[in-house]
C-alpha cells in the first residue's frame, strides 16, 4: 500500500547532513521526513506554476493546490457570481487549458499533489488526469490527494454545489473510480481542519471528522463498486486532513486519539484485519483562525508549537505538514513567506535529531490519561451522531452546524473576556511598530484586479477554437452518466479532453442534482457579557423608540466566500444584543443583497468578506444602494483587508470597517447602534 510520505521521488534530498551520520554512528535509522508542502496558488495558472516551481526548487516535496472561488463552487470567471473571485484565494482552473498551464515543466507522474477541492472534485481531478494523460504519464503512477470532503463544506468552508445525497454519490465516484484507476491516489481528505476554524473542539473535531468517514465508507460498501474482497484496501485509500491549533499538548493527544479510533473503527465496524489498511494517514495544515493582525511577528511561534503538535508523536505523525505564512491575517502571502514556513519544516526535520527515535511519548501516563478521556468523550458524540442517523442526517438537521457555531461562541468569549490569552490582542498589546510590514503593498501579495478581465478573455478565446460539436456532445454524455446513476468520472475526463469548462461541467450537474442551501446554525444565545451586552440592549431599546420598530440588520455574504464563520458570530451577536437580523447564508448576489435591503426595510447593511474581493464587491452593493434610493441606509464591512484598502472602502461611502483586530464583537455591536442613530438623527 502507497504510503503518502513515499509518494514523491523528491521526498528525499541528496545531500547527506550532520544529523543522519550521527544517528548512524549512534546505531539509529533516522525516518523518513513527511512531505513538506505550501499551500499555494493565485492570479493565473502561468502565475502559480512560477511559484510552484520556484518551491520546489527551494526543497519543497509536494505540491498543494489552492484553488480560487468560482473554480471550487463550479463556475466560470465570467458568471456574475464570479465577480471579483477570480484569482484572489487560489488559481482559476476553468478548462483543460488551464490545468496544462498549471502544471507545465512539473512531471506529474513524478509528482505528489495535494488538491484541496471538494463539490467539484470528480471534474478537477479529471483535468488532472486529462493534463497527465497528455504529458504521458501513467495513472497508476499518479499519487496524490482530493480533499474531496462534501460534508464539511455544509459545516464550514462553504463550497459545496448540491444537495447531501448527490454530493456523497460524487464523493462514491471518486473513491471506486480511482480505486481502480489510480491505485496510489487518496481519493479522500476527510477534513476536520475547518471544523476547528468553525469553532470545533478536539473532541468535536475528532467525532464530527470520523463520523464523515463512515458515512462514506458506509455509502461506498453499500453501492457494492468496490468487492466485498477489496474494500479493506479501498478503507486504505481514505486519508484525513486535520487542524493544530496552540493547545500543542492537547492536539498531540488528539492526534494519537484520532489514530486509536481509526484502527477500531476500521477493525470492529468494517472488519479490516491488516493492519496496514488501519493506518491513521494525515496531513495537516496548522491553525490559520489563531493567526494576528496585532503583532503578525508572534505568528512565527504560534507556526512552529503548532506544528510540533503534528510531528512530535512518532505513532501520530503526519505525513505531510504544509504551514502557513507569518502574515496570512494580514493578505495574501509572498514567496518569501512561504519560503519562511517551509524553511521551518526543514529544519526540524533535518536539523534536529527528532526522527532518530520511536514514540517519546509511550507509557507517559499524563499522556495516556488525557488520550483516553478524548477518546471516551468522542465515543459519546459519535454515538448521538449515530442515533440521528448518521453524519448526513446531522448536518440537514443542524446539529453539528449549531454545536459548531456554539463552540465558536465560546470560544470567542474567552478572548473577549481575556480568560483566553492571546498575545499582542487582549495582552500586552503595547508594541514596537513591526518592520516585517514595511514596504509595498503593506508586505503582502496582492492580486491585481486587471487578472480578472484577463481571464474572462481568455476563457472567451478558449471557448471560440475548441469543436463545439465535441463539446455538446460530451456535455450530453456527462448529463446521461449523472441522470442514469453511472459513475461520473470517465464522462468528465472524456468532456476535459473535448474542452467543456468548469462552469459548464458545474452548469451540467446543478441541472440534474439541483442546488443546495446548508442549515446556517445561527440561533440566539442569551448571553451577557458581564453586563456589557444590557447596556448594548438598551441602546439598541432605545434607537428602536426613535426609529418606530425594531433596529433591524442584515448581514450578507456577497460572492462566493462560504468562510462564514465571522458572519453567523456577528448575527448571534446581534441577535443577543436585541437586534432583527436578516440572515440567510453564503454565496448572494450583490443584487439579492441589496434586494433583500429593500424588501426588509432594515436600517443597517453588514457585509463579510474574507477572500479579498471586497473592493469590488462592495463598489457594486454600494452602486446598487443608490440606485435604490437607500442611501440613508449605512453599510459596515469585515474582513482581510488592508489599510489602503480600508481608506478605498471609506471613500465608497462605507460607514465603517472592521479586520481581524476588532474582536471584541459586543463594541462592534455598540458600535453599529451609535452609526443607526446618526443616520437617524440626521435623517430628521
Amino acid at each position: 500500500m502507497k504510503k503518502e510520505d513515499e509518494g514523491s521521488d523528491m521526498s528525499e534530498t541528496k545531500q547527506g547532513n550532520p544529523s543522519t551520520a550521527q544517528a548512524k554512528a549512534a546505531g539509529r535509522e533516522r525516518d523518513r521526513p513527511w512531505i513538506f508542502r505550501t499551500y499555494a496558488g493565485h492570479s493565473t495558472a502561468a502565475e502559480s506554476n512560477r511559484l510552484y516551481r520556484s518551491n520546489l526548487a527551494k526543497g519543497q516535496t509536494g505540491l498543494s493546490v489552492a484553488f480560487d472561488l468560482p473554480t471550487q463552487t463550479g463556475y466560470d470567471p465570467d458568471h456574475a457570481l464570479s465577480r471579483g473571485e477570480v484569482g484572489k484565494v487560489g488559481v482559476p482552473v476553468s478548462h483543460l487549458g488551464d490545468m496544462r498551464a498549471l502544471f507545465s515543466e512539473i512531471p506529474l507522474e513524478k509528482m505528489n499533489t495535494s488538491m484541496t477541492i471538494n463539490a467539484t472534485a470528480p471534474w478537477l481531478l479529471a483535468l488532472y488526469v486529462a493534463a497527465a494523460d497528455e504529458q504521458g504519464a501513467d495513472r497508476k503512477l499518479l499519487s496524490g490527494t482530493t480533499q474531496n470532503d462534501i460534508i464539511k463544506e455544509y459545516l464550514s468552508r462553504g463550497t459545496y454545489v448540491f444537495p447531501p445525497a448527490p454530493s456523497m454519490r460524487l464523493t462514491t465516484d471518486v473513491i471506486s473510480w480511482t480505486y481502480r484507476e489510480m491505485p496510489k491516489w487518496n481519493p479522500m481528505n476527510v477534513c476536520s481542519y475547518h471544523l476547528q476554524e468553525a469553532g470545533a473542539t478536539p473532541v468535536q473535531e475528532l467525532s464530527f471528522a470520523l463520523a464523515t468517514a463512515i458515512a462514506i465508507l458506509d455509502r461506498v460498501k453499500a453501492s457494492g463498486a468496490i468487492s466485498e474482497a477489496d474494500f479493506p484496501e479501498a478503507v486504505g485509500r481514505i486519508s484525513f486532513f486535520v487542524n493544530a491549533g496552540m493547545r500543542f499538548v492537547t492536539e498531540m493527544c488528539k492526534m494519537r486519539a484520532f489514530a486509536e479510533l481509526w484502527d477500531e473503527i476500521c477493525l470492529e465496524r468494517y472488519g479490516v484485519t491488516d493492519v496496514r489498511f488501519r493506518r491513521f494517514r494525515y496531513g495537516v495544515q496548522v491553525n490559520s483562525l489563531g493567526l494576528t493582525e496585532q503583532q503578525p511577528e508572534n505568528n512565527v511561534y504560534r507556526i512552529l508549537l503548532e506544528m510540533l503538535a503534528v510531528v512530535l508523536s512518532k505513532n501520530a505523525r503526519a505525513r505531510a505538514v504544509q504551514l502557513p505564512a507569518w502574515n496570512e491575517a494580514l493578505g495574501l502571502p509572498r514567496p518569501f513567506d512561504q519560503q519562511w514556513s517551509l524553511r521551518m519544516q526543514q529544519i526540524v526535520a533535518y536539523e534536529t535529531d527528532l526522527l532518530e527515535y520511536g514514540d517519546i511519548f509511550d507509557g507517559s501516563r499524563e499522556i495516556g490519561r488525557k488520550v483516553d478521556a478524548l477518546k471516551e468523550e468522542a465515543r459519546a458524540e459519535l454515538a448521538r451522531i449515530e442515533a440521528m442517523g448518521g453524519a448526513v442526517a446531522a448536518v440537514e438537521s443542524s446539529y453539528m452546524k449549531q454545536k459548531l457555531v456554539e463552540s465558536n461562541a465560546l470560544r470567542l468569549a474567552g478572548i473577549e473576556s481575556g480568560e483566553q490569552v492571546v498575545v499582542g490582542v487582549n495582552r500586552w498589546t503595547e508594541s514596537e511598530p513591526s518592520p516585517l510590514g514595511a514596504g509595498e503593498n503593506g508586505a503582502i501579495l496582492t492580486v491585481p484586479e486587471h487578472v480578472e478581465a484577463e481571464c474572462v478573455e481568455a476563457l472567451k478565446a478558449w471557448r471560440e477554437q475548441r469543436d463545439d460539436a465535441a463539446v455538446a456532445q460530451a456535455l450530453a454524455e456527462l448529463r446521461s452518466a449523472a441522470a442514469e446513476g453511472r459513475n461520473i468520472m470517465e464522462p468528465s475526463v472524456v468532456a476535459a479532453k473535448a474542452g467543456v469548462t468548469t462552469g459548464e461541467w458545474g452548469a451540467c450537474l446543478r441541472e440534474v442534482f439541483g442546488e443546495y442551501r446548508a442549515p446556517t446554525g445561527v440561533g440566539k444565545a442569551a448571553r451577557d457579557d458581564a453586563g456589557q451586552l444590557a447596556q448594548v440592549r438598551q441602546a439598541v431599546d432605545g434607537v428602536s423608540a426613535k426609529l418606530g420598530r425594531r433596529l433591524k440588520f442584515l448581514v450578507g455574504k456577497p460572492g462566493l466566500d462560504g468562510h462564514s464563520n465571522g458572519a453567523e458570530q456577528i448575527a448571534v451577536r446581534a441577535r443577543d444584543s436585541g437586534m432583527e437580523v436578516v440572515y440567510e447564508g453564503i454565496r448572494l448576489t450583490p443584487a439579492q443583497i441589496v434586494n433583500a435591503a429593500l424588501e426588509e426595510g432594515v436600517h443597517v447593511v453588514g457585509l463579510s468578506i474574507l477572500s479579498g474581493s471586497h473592493l469590488a464587491l462592495v463598489r457594486d452593493v454600494m452602486e446598487r444602494m443608490r440606485a435604490a434610493d437607500l442611501d440613508d441606509v449605512p453599510v459596515v464591512v469585515g474582513g482581510i483587508i488592508p489599510p489602503e484598502d480600508e481608506r478605498a472602502l471609506r471613500a465608497m461611502g462605507v460607514a465603517a470597517v472592521y479586520t481581524p483586530k476588532d474582536f471584541q464583537l459586543t463594541d462592534i455591536m455598540a458600535d453599529v447602534v451609535r452609526i443607526v442613530e446618526a443616520g437617524a438623527l440626521k435623517a430628521a
